[in-house]
């Protein structure tokens, strides 16, 4: 790019005042928006040139992925390196390039570390094998035990229904009675419930139709339709519902 001599010299003065002519002015102006591009371009430049996210699938261009396994590569040997010395710790790195070329790290011996890893995984096999074992005989008792239960519980439910009770001895025919005489205090208990909820329900349409009997009875001119005392008492009555349940024979139930 070149610069006016008057330029120059009004650069190579500082701040001291140095007088232009309108030629060096308008050669001022013009370096001055040379310089404003030239920045703007490295800028864009500068922000194209920022790396992306790297994908993570196998490179294509041979090449390339040459030079990525080489840096990694080196990458990779230096961080096992400062692993080993700064944290005192035992590294072995073995690497193999798509070749097949061996490249390798060890911070002291890489038989010695492989041997070490060897008969480590050995023991944490057979401890393994052992925990399994042990949670298959776990596995195996709890079976055993339900199986147990769900034997115990079949023989119950038969018992309540009346079979196989020619073993029960009568205290155990006593707790089978006793027991049926809860369920069945449960069952009336249950029974009466929705008796009465039914009831309550029939009530309320009883009572909405009435009701709508009544505005029909006014729209037509005819007067309120009054219940009789004898369908009260039969209301009443029937409201009235027997629940109770007898266990025995026909016969002995007393009058």
């Amino acid at each position: 790019m070149l610069v006016p001599q008057g330029i120059w010299n009004w650069m190579d003065s500082g701040f001291t005042c140095v007088r232009l002519d309108s030629v060096s002015i308008y050669s001022l102006i013009f370096f001055s928006r040379e310089v404003l591009k030239f920045t703007k371009r490295r800028k864009r430049l500068g922000a194209k040139m920022v790396r992306g996210k790297t994908q993570m699938k196998r490179i294509e261009n041979a090449t390339s992925r040459q030079v990525t396994f080489s840096k990694r590569r080196n990458g990779l040997l230096k961080k096992a390196f400062e692993l080993s010395v700064l944290c005192d710790a035992e590294v072995a790195l073995i690497i193999f390039s798509p070749r097949g070329k061996l490249y390798e790290f060890s911070s002291s011996s890489m038989n010695k570390t492989i041997e070490s890893y060897q008969r480590r995984a050995k023991d944490n096999g057979v401890s393994n094998k052992i925990l399994a074992e042990e949670d298959m005989q776990n596995v195996k008792e709890d079976s055993f035990t339900m199986g147990k239960k769900i034997e115990l519980l079949e023989v119950n439910k038969r018992k309540l229904l009346g079979d196989g009770l020619e073993p029960c001895s009568i205290d155990e025919l006593h707790q089978l009675e006793n027991q049926l005489e809860r369920s069945l205090s449960r069952i009336r208990a249950r029974k009466n419930q929705l008796f009465r909820e039914q009831i309550e329900k029939l009530k309320e349409k009883e009572k909405i139709l009435v009701q709508e009997n009544t505005k029909l009875r006014q729209k037509c001119g005819m007067p309120p339709r009054q219940q009789s005392r004898e369908q009260e008492e039969v209301g009443v009555e029937n409201m009235d519902v027997e629940t109770e349940l007898f266990i025995g024979r026909p016969e002995r139930r007393s009058a």
